[in-house]
């Protein structure tokens, strides 16, 4: 797992502070998977895919460079593969 950083307002870390027992990091997951339903990615096909890839030989930061969307995943993976 990798950490990254998000913007919080003031107010939110106040009532975060208020409200200690909340799972932060749960509720950011939990909007990133109301996005990705959007999107029409299910969050198991992703974990698959980068995993996949990472199999491939592709870090998270390959990744990133080289795709900005699901299907560009997919496409990545399969070529990794016939070239494997």
């Amino acid at each position: 797992m990798k950490s990254t950083t998000v913007t919080v307002e003031k107010m939110d870390l106040l009532f975060l502070k208020w409200n200690s027992h909340i799972n932060a990091s749960g509720l950011y997951r939990e909007a990133i998977r109301e996005v990705m339903q959007e999107h029409d990615v299910t969050p198991h096909e992703l974990r698959e895919l980068v995993e996949r890839a990472e199999d491939a030989g592709f870090d998270l930061d390959d990744i990133v460079e080289e795709t900005d969307r699901f299907d560009d995943l997919e496409r990545l993976v399969e070529e990794s593969q016939e070239i494997a």
